[in-house]
């Protein structure tokens, strides 16, 4: 998925990872779907490109430590599309809950949970909630105000959450080799955020989508992602140096240029 990077777990021996531990090292843990549908225009693996690659910049800024990502996850809005995994919620929450609790049980000095899910949230609250420690934060990468401000100036989109205007433009960012905008299709106008999972088949049913997105992604460019991607980062750099400043700064590098 990348490079060998020394903030990379996967990349690392085993001593390597406990030295970098013993030095106060914190641990990031990525949330991002390896396979769940998005559109015809963005692949499966969509959750896990944007978790990694704004993970190995948080990582990268705080000197901390990338955990594998946990490409399997709580979506069950998704499962009428082919090849869309959802573990249940309660599977989700206990990987969520033993891998925060291993982590910190070698010593990291924190633990961020990386999260770039919406039904990923409350699971993950939950699994948090039950290891009840101070040093596991969850962060939401669509959750801060810079993005939530640039999210509502930008968008020109009518409703959308998913593989729409937003994350495509994102995706346009990040891994523009991977979007495919001829294929980019909005969601129906009868489409709108009620419960229940999409579905692909049923024009009548209030969460129709052909393609499986909601929003309209043909809106999409990669100067909205920049922006985007800027205010993602900013919020989290802001929330994770201050979570880190609360426990210490160690060895990390809070602040790097």
């Amino acid at each position: 998925m990348f490079d060998r990077n020394p903030n990379a777990v996967e990349h690392l021996t085993w001593d390597e990872v406990g030295a970098r531990i013993a030095g106060s090292a914190a641990a990031i843990l990525p949330v991002g779907a390896g396979a769940k549908q998005h559109g015809f225009h963005l692949p499966m693996n969509t959750d896990r490109v944007q978790a990694e690659a704004i993970a190995l910049r948080l990582a990268d800024r705080f000197d901390a430590l990338m955990w594998p990502t946990l490409t399997y996850g709580y979506y069950p809005a998704f499962t009428e599309y082919a090849g869309s995994a959802s573990l249940s919620d309660k599977t989700f929450e206990g990987m969520v809950e033993e891998l925060t609790r291993s982590m910190l049980g070698y010593g990291c000095r924190a633990v961020f949970i990386l999260d770039t899910g919406l039904s990923t949230i409350a699971p993950i609250a939950r699994a948090l909630s039950r290891v009840g420690s101070a040093k596991a934060l969850h962060l939401k990468i669509r959750d801060g105000s810079r993005y939530r401000a640039e999210a509502k100036r930008l968008a020109r989109q009518s409703h959308g959450s998913h593989a729409d205007e937003l994350e495509t433009s994102l995706m346009l960012m990040l891994a523009p080799h991977l979007v495919d905008m001829k294929r980019a299709e909005a969601s129906p106008p009868i489409a709108r955020e009620t419960e229940g999972a999409l579905r692909p088949s049923d024009p009548s049913s209030a969460n129709y989508s052909r393609s499986g997105v909601f929003g309209d992604p043909t809106l999409a460019t990669r100067a909205k992602g920049e922006v985007l991607l800027s205010a993602v980062m900013d919020d989290l750099f802001e929330q994770a140096a201050h979570f880190l400043g609360a426990h210490g700064a160690g060895n990390n590098r809070i602040a790097k240029s």
